[in-house]
């Protein structure tokens, strides 16, 4: 009895440690190896070979694009008028071992750099360049979260700024203008057309009148040629009798 129960803990022992030995890792992704706390290497897609009991998986890194939804900000602009923006980072680990040890918590990190950068440069703007310039917003962003994200293992792809939303007060006026200027471009238009249909009208009633005045000119002409002949044809007459 002794020797069947022996039997059963090796044969546990031995599927537990097949168990521990192979790692399969998916496609895009990876995973930190740890031996005894410390870093021994980067395991990568399929199948790979840990020791038993040794090895330890700390950490599995998604190496795919992932897509960072940050919530609106308050930023203040050169003319101090508080804005709210909405980023997106997309990003990607590059580097599986830096993301796990240079930096606890890489996606907060970016969130915060994201802030203070995004204060940093629509500080140096008024209103009117923020809504104007996101290109170049989104192009100050990337630049330095790039650089300042390489030594976590991170590549920031790129930044988008969802929406820039002005004060209140402000982005009232700024309803109220683009109304007035729809009103003013559809008097515009109006009126053009307008113009344009008393000019069609006036070139056809010139036209008309030109017409009018070439049949009286013909049936004028017809007449005299007709009186002519009458003429011709009563003096013949006479000289012939």
């Amino acid at each position: 009895m002794t020797v069947v129960i022996v039997v059963i803990v090796l044969v546990v022992l031995v599927i537990v440690a097949l168990v521990r030995t192979v790692k399969v890792i998916p496609q895009a992704s990876a995973a930190i190896v740890e031996r005894f706390g410390r870093y021994t290497r980067t395991l990568h897609a399929g199948l790979n070979i840990l020791v038993p009991f040794i090895d330890r998986v700390r950490q599995m890194i998604d190496l795919r694009e992932q897509v960072v939804p940050f919530p609106p900000q308050p930023v203040i602009t050169e003319d101090n008028l508080v804005v709210q923006i909405d980023t997106v980072i997309y990003f990607q680990v590059t580097d599986p071992r830096a993301a796990t040890y240079e930096i606890a918590n890489y996606i907060q990190a970016i969130e915060q750099l994201t802030i203070t950068t995004l204060r940093n440069i629509i500080g140096g703007m008024d209103l009117e360049q923020t809504l104007t310039s996101r290109e170049e917003v989104n192009a100050g962003l990337r630049g330095v979260l790039d650089e300042a994200t390489g030594r976590w293992g991170i590549r920031v792809n790129r930044v988008e700024l969802k929406a820039i939303e002005p004060p209140p007060s402000i982005q009232e006026s700024m309803e109220k203008q683009m109304r007035a200027e729809r009103d003013r471009r559809a008097a515009i238009l109006t009126a053009e057309g307008t113009q344009r249909s008393q000019v069609l009208i006036a070139e056809g009633e010139k036209e008309a009148a030109v017409l009018r005045a070439e049949g009286e000119r013909t049936a004028a002409a017809l007449r005299a040629e007709g009186e002519a002949k009458a003429i011709e044809t009563v003096f013949r007459a006479i000289h012939d009798g």
